[in-house]
């Protein structure tokens, strides 16, 4: 992973208006929108960030997110709010790019090592939601980190307005220029989005899942060799066969019939596309 030559020095000068983009922000692809950016981009922008700035957060679909998206629920419109977008699965990328679309992957799990690792001040505010006090301590050793700002919320959060809206509060409570949202989706994208609501929470809040769990030691990540041959979920299957037997073997493979009926609506697009032009193009030749 190579990062920004000048990132150390980004930490020092957060801009206002960083987040403007010439071209179009968004590529279309499948059931997401993913901001035409690539990680080092994307790490940038997080960084250059003005911390007064009102609360914005970042989501990272993964195969296991756009197959919820496709049968609807609360995961669209949460998404819809999300400052960046950006691909955390290796498998979409390659899809992407089997469909001629270039969408490029930002691991949600890199995204949050880079921050630790070249980013943030062992002495500055970092406020976490989610992830239990043996992973807050791993972290807090691991960086040396003295004002970690932590948050627990109870199980059952998805269902839980009340402890909602108490995460919302702490993140008020609490302001920090990273807001690191562990607890899983959809209840992270639910947290985010009551942190805009409340309109008085800063910084960027980042919905993140595990990746606090692999920087604390609680979970090993897989192999540099296998996440670059796009196998980190056998490596996470294998680890924790039953909790993710059903993500990876059952609900993941429908991935693929969700690209067949992209595919299908882009080729009827296309066409449609083509003979239009081609009537505006006869209509003209006749006057």
């Amino acid at each position: 992973m190579t990062l920004p030559v000048n990132l150390h020095a980004l930490d020092a000068r957060p801009v206002q208006g960083a987040d403007r983009r010439v071209r179009a922000r968004h590529i279309w692809f499948l059931n997401s929108a993913f901001d035409r950016i690539g990680f080092e981009t994307a790490l940038e922008r997080i960084v250059r960030r003005d911390p007064d700035r009102p609360f914005a957060f970042v989501v990272t679909p993964n195969v296991d997110h756009l197959v919820r998206l496709s049968r609807g629920g609360e995961l669209a419109p949460l998404y819809a709010q999300a400052w960046l977008t950006v691909c955390d699965s290796r498998v979409l990328e390659l899809i992407a790019s089997l469909s001629g679309e270039e969408v490029e992957v930002t691991p949600g799990s890199d995204l949050t090592a880079a921050l630790f690792d070249h980013a943030i001040d062992p002495h500055e505010p970092v406020t976490i939601i989610g992830g239990d006090e043996d992973v807050i301590e791993g972290v807090k050793a691991r960086y040396g980190l003295t004002k970690v700002q932590w948050h627990q919320p109870p199980m059952g959060l998805r269902k839980n307005p009340q402890a909602i809206a108490e995460c919302a509060a702490f993140v008020a409570a609490n302001p920090a220029r990273f807001v690191f949202l562990c607890v899983g989706s959809p209840q992270q994208e639910m947290i985010a989005e009551a942190c805009l609501l409340r309109e008085d929470c800063t910084g960027v809040g980042l919905c993140v899942g595990a990746s606090l769990d692999f920087l604390s030691g609680k979970a090993k990540r897989a192999p540099k060799w296998m996440q670059a041959a796009r196998l980190e979920w056998l490596h996470r299957l294998a680890e924790e066969p039953k909790r993710m037997w059903r993500r990876y073997l059952v609900d993941g493979p429908r991935v693929l019939i969700i690209w067949w009926e992209w595919r299908r609506a882009r080729a009827k697009l296309r066409a449609f596309e083509k003979s239009f032009a081609q009537r505006v193009l006869a209509a003209k030749s006749q006057h």
